[in-house]
């Protein structure tokens, strides 16, 4: 995918955006033109430990107005899967719109590339139709970390693409360690997919955490341009050291459970790095808040939400 400057103080906004549609997926230049904004939200992952519509009921109470869906206490833990039909995943939906909220984004897990690229591919489908049950235009994958299947995790991505496009949905990758952990890696993935409706859903958290502080979303965000089409609002801090602790078998030893804006990522050069590179709307989901009980995590929901509401100039 060939990326789109446009830097001539003379372009006209048409031009701007039509120009920026040959780098920006076709949904996401859509979406620039009606509103040039950003949708505020939150994802359910700080009240995994709950019911989702615990969750849920935190989102719209922190004045949130939309919701991302992802980790909740099912057996599998998540809010919506490839194994959730889609009579479940409109009643997630509606469950949703009870409470003012719009669902900005989902995170429904694997897919069964290791079994064989059918499955994978019709699991994709599966989520894609439970994207369009539950009212939201954006599905997020993780990536792979096994190199084995690198090849036929990103061959079903694209062939679930053209399905997608049928159907509204946009794909995206996020960094999440392996062969997708940075920007120019991010790059490499969404150019091997090769369709306009996949991009990259940027991470900053994760920036920092898989490769160990070593590098700064502040410049990784840099390499970006013409890709993302949403942000996972994450941040990040130093572990420090136990000696007294068992050892740790990752060999990351960071920690992204915090609220934004209280950790080392400086947000406001990212979000000016990614507004330089096309990234003027979209949806920018909290992923993570420090931990505490319900009244606490509330309480870091709507830190979250003031935060983002100052960060963007414009209220959630």
């Amino acid at each position: 995918m060939k990326t789109t400057r446009v830097s001539s103080p003379q372009l006209t906004r048409r031009q701007f955006i039509a120009a920026a549609t040959l780098a920006i997926p076709a949904l996401r230049v859509a979406e620039a033109v009606e509103g040039n904004s950003y949708q505020i939200g939150c994802y359910t992952r700080p009240w995994d430990q709950q019911d989702w519509r615990v969750a849920l009921d935190a989102i719209a109470g922190a004045g949130f107005r939309y919701a991302g869906l992802m980790t909740t206490n099912t057996k599998n833990h998540l809010v919506i899967s490839a194994a959730s039909t889609v009579e479940e995943a409109q009643a997630v939906g509606e469950e949703c719109k009870k409470r003012g909220l719009k669902v900005a984004s989902l995170w429904g897990g694997g897919f069964a590339v290791e079994k064989s690229l059918e499955a994978g591919v019709a699991d994709l489908k599966k989520l894609i139709d439970n994207c369009v049950a539950c009212g939201t235009t954006h599905l997020m994958v993780g990536g792979t970390t096994n190199p084995k299947l690198h090849e036929i995790y990103y061959k079903a991505v694209a062939e679930a693409c053209d399905y997608a496009a049928t159907k509204g949905v946009v794909l995206s990758v996020k960094p999440h360690g392996g062969s997708n952990s940075t920007g120019p890696q991010c790059r490499k993935i969404v150019e091997l997919v090769g369709k306009k409706n996949f991009g990259l859903w940027y991470d900053p958290g994760n920036i920092f955490f898989y490769s160990n502080a070593a590098l700064d979303p502040a410049e990784d965000s840099k390499t970006v341009d013409g890709l993302v089409v949403g942000m996972s609002v994450k941040d990040y801090r130093p572990m420090k050291e136990n000696p007294a602790a068992p050892a740790k078998k990752s060999p990351y030893t960071g920690d992204v459970m915090l609220t934004p804006g209280t950790g080392m990522v400086n947000f406001k050069t990212v979000m000016a790095n990614l507004r330089r590179g096309g990234f003027t709307s979209g949806p920018l989901i909290v992923e993570c808040l420090e931990k505490g009980d319900l009244p606490a995590i509330a309480a870091e929901a709507k830190k979250a939400r003031v935060f983002l509401e100052e960060l963007t100039g414009q209220k959630a």
